[in-house]
């Protein structure tokens, strides 16, 4: 059993469990915060501090294990700013950026972003790469983001950035990237109905079906 502190108040929980199932543990309702329990969602994005450190660190939840005289408690809600877009319908992605997100080359370069990132992004890299119009660039950067929003209230330009780096990365995926060869055939076969039987078929099996179907399709 180690010692952990949630929320400012002490309990003993077993040593190696998350940080979630610590909450879980100690009886607390986790109404918000809980999402895949996988370390994708970024539900549960958490801040933490370690004993005798004073750097407060940041993490995911369900993934981070308890250590013996930890203290955390989870992100509240941040209300940043989320512009709404059709990316069909937009011009110039690359400029539109700048009335969609006019904050986004305000940058002041503090790495603020990048030290509260608990995926170990370079976040403050990828804003500017979108700045700069390098839309492909910024959806490698941002590809192991998960929406978890830690970056956007340490921002000193009252910068989202993981709402422009999702915009670039939408961007580049409608207008620039190459599309796999296939691809419209496959949508168009869907869109035809052509595997509505296979679908009907698989949705009525039973869990033991389903288990012994995936088991065969593995072999």
């Amino acid at each position: 059993m180690v010692t952990v502190e949630i929320a400012g108040k002490s309990f003993r929980v077993p040593a190696g469990i998350t940080l979630m199932k610590a909450l879980w543990y100690t009886g607390h309702e986790v109404t918000r915060g809980a999402g895949c329990l996988g370390g994708f969602c970024g539900a549960c994005a958490t801040y933490y501090r370690t004993k005798d450190d004073p750097k407060v660190k940041t993490c995911l939840g369900c993934s981070h294990a308890v250590e013996d005289g930890m203290s955390f408690s989870f992100a509240p809600a941040f209300p940043a700013r989320k512009a709404t877009y059709d990316l069909n319908e937009l011009e110039n992605p690359k400029q539109d950026l700048f009335k969609l997100y006019p904050e986004a080359p305000l940058c002041r370069n503090c790495n603020a972003c990048t030290e509260a990132c608990p995926q170990q992004i370079d976040v403050r890299e990828g804003v500017w790469k979108a700045v700069f119009g390098d839309f492909k660039a910024v959806s490698e950067t941002f590809m192991d983001c998960v929406m978890c929003g830690m970056c956007v209230p340490v921002c000193i330009a009252d910068i989202a950035p993981n709402l422009v780096g999702v915009y670039a990365s939408r961007a580049y995926g409608v207008r620039e990237m190459e599309k796999p060869p296939g691809l419209f055939d496959r949508i168009q076969a869907i869109a035809d109905g052509e595997y509505a039987d296979d679908w009907e078929r698989i949705l009525k099996m039973s869990d033991d079906e389903l288990q012994q179907t995936a088991a065969t399709i593995k072999s």
